[in-house]
């Protein structure tokens, strides 16, 4: 999937990563995507649950052994 903006939030535990995308996410246009990489197991409950607290869309995702891949697209 196409990306506007890309996030390594790779070693970072709950709540960083969704708090860096979230600052990542207001430098960003209305419609364009965010590419976020995690590794932390709190980030599956916590990335899904800030797009719907947020309005914007989890366009994708992707687990790939412990590495957790989320596009998320900007309300």
């Amino acid at each position: 999937m196409t990306h506007d903006s890309e996030l390594d939030a790779l070693g970072l535990l709950c709540p960083l990563p969704v708090l860096k995308a979230r600052k990542r996410l207001q430098a960003l246009k209305s419609g364009q995507v965010l590419k976020v990489l995690a590794d932390d197991p709190a980030a599956i409950i916590d990335i899904p649950h800030f797009c719907a607290e947020a309005g914007h869309e989890l366009a994708l995702s992707e687990s790939d052994g412990t590495v957790q891949t989320y596009y998320l697209r900007k309300a």
